[in-house]
Parts: C-alpha cells; structure tokens; sequence
C-alpha cells in the first residue's frame, strides 16, 4: 500500500495556490507532513483555501478536513503570516496531551503544517514615462511584478517594458474595461504618475468606482498638495465616498528628498515596501 499521496495531485494543489497567488489573492495551505495509524489523509495531502473562500485540495476529509480548513480560515481572517505545524489525534478521549483532539475513533494521529501564502507586490504603472521605466527597475530588482498602462502606445510597449507581465495602452474607458469583476486585486498597488493630469483623474475615479470598500489596489498618485486638492474635488463629484479618497496616498513615496526618477522610485518602492511589511 503506498502511504504517500501521488504526485499529480499534489502538483494541482500547488499549481492551484500559484494562480491564485497571480491573482492577488492570500492563500493559507495546509500540508500533511507526518502521520500514522488510520488516517484519512497521507503525506503530501494538501489543502488549500483563498482569502476568497475558494478551496483546492484535501487533507483526506471527514472530521479532519473541517478542523483543518476552519484553521486555515481563521489564519486568513486574523492576517496570520508565516507558519506553524499541529498535530491532530483521531481520537475523541486524546485529552491531556500537547494534541488537537477530533470526534472520531479511528486512532490515528496526523501532523499537518499550516502556512498563510502572500502574493508578491504587483505594480500597475500608470504613466510609462521616465519615473515609471525607473520603478520597474527597481521591481525587477526586488522580485516584485509590475505591468504598464499608458495612453501612449509607445510609452507602453514591450521593448520599452520587457519584463512586465502586462503592456496596456489606448484609452482609459477601454483599459477600465480590464478591471471588471475582481480582475482589480491582481494589482497590489496602481500608480498614477501619467503625463497627462486628465488622464490620472479619470483613471483614478473609475478605479475607485470600481474598488469599491475595499483597501485592494493601494493607489498612489504623484503631484502637489494642489493638484491633490483638484482630483479630490473631483471625485467627490462623481459620487466617491470620502474615506474611499482619503486612501490614496498623494504625493506617493518616502520623503528622501528625491529628485530625479531614479531616486523617486526608490522613494515608492521603499514606501510601498513599508506599507507591505506593516511599518507605516
């Protein structure tokens, strides 16, 4: 009898949370690394769930498999990172013991590692010019994705941009189109930094429309405090909730003193970094 689950399965588990992960989504997964006794689920079994309640994968069902996906929910819900590992004993009388008892009688005992998954950083730069060629290089520095928007087509192509996983140019009406339904949260953060004031109003208002009450994108926008003041007048007018305006960081990026493109991406990335890590 073979004690290990088949390395298919275990692929499409993982290649799942990948794609989810791409999505912007947080992934909390759970991994049978030990067990013994007769238990439903073998070494290798995963289980996987979304911070969008889907689901992949199975720890072998029943009774464990709640208890398991109850406390890879709950390490979504409480921002959990990293990981840890519990053993659970199939047995309703294990009490007194450094376990998790579950109400069963099968008497097996399964140790399972569970862990929260963080989608990397992945920057909308809308505005392809010099400070938004300088951010993706500092991305691609840092291993973090990025993709382009500009009006502009030449400011959006790929020998400019070689390495973003999405080149978009054309109109903002056309390219809001893109960010239907929840195709938004693939974004962890959306710049503004066009050439054009108009251009950053209007992309601005529709992705707020579209975000919703929820903090997924981050958006940034570059510019003066009077420049700032115009686009809040502005949304407000169409109908944008003021906590929803009051998110968007403006001017974007740690106060360093940057001047150049260079050092103005180094300045976001660095507050995009610490807002990433809880620091601000």
């Amino acid at each position: 009898m073979r004690n290990h689950v088949s390395a298919h399965v275990t692929s499409a588990t993982l290649a799942w949370v990948l794609e989810r992960l791409a999505r912007g989504e947080r992934v909390a997964l759970a991994s049978v690394i030990q067990a013994s006794g007769s238990v439903p689920g073998k070494p290798g079994a995963r289980l996987a769930v979304s911070d969008q309640r889907l689901r992949h994968g199975t720890v072998g069902g029943a009774g464990l498999e709640l208890r398991v996906e109850k406390h890879l929910q709950q390490m979504l819900i409480n921002g959990s990172s990293g990981s840890h590992v519990e053993t659970y004993v199939l047995h309703r009388d294990a009490k007194g013991k450094e376990v998790e008892a579950l109400d069963s009688l099968c008497g097996g005992r399964v140790t399972v590692s569970l862990e929260v998954l963080e989608p990397v950083p992945h920057i909308l730069i809308a505005g392809g010019g010099h400070c938004g060629q300088a951010i993706a290089a500092v991305c691609d520095n840092l291993g973090w994705a990025h993709s382009v928007f500009d009006v502009r087509r030449e400011f959006a192509a790929d020998e400019l941009y070689p390495n973003a996983v999405e080149n978009h140019d054309g109109s903002v009406e056309t390219f809001l189109q893109t960010l239907a339904g929840d195709a938004l949260i693939r974004f962890s953060d959306i710049l503004l930094i066009g050439h054009d004031w108009a251009v950053d109003q209007d992309l601005l208002i529709g992705i707020l429309q579209r975000r919703g009450g929820s903090n997924r994108p981050r958006i940034g926008a570059i510019g003066s405090k009077s420049k700032w003041k115009a686009f809040k007048t502005s949304t407000l007018d169409a109908g944008i909730e003021e906590d929803a305006i009051d998110s968007v960081r403006c001017p974007i990026g740690i106060d360093i003193g940057a001047t150049s493109p260079e050092e103005i991406a180094v300045a976001v990335c660095a507050e995009i970094l610490a807002l990433e890590r809880g620091k601000i």
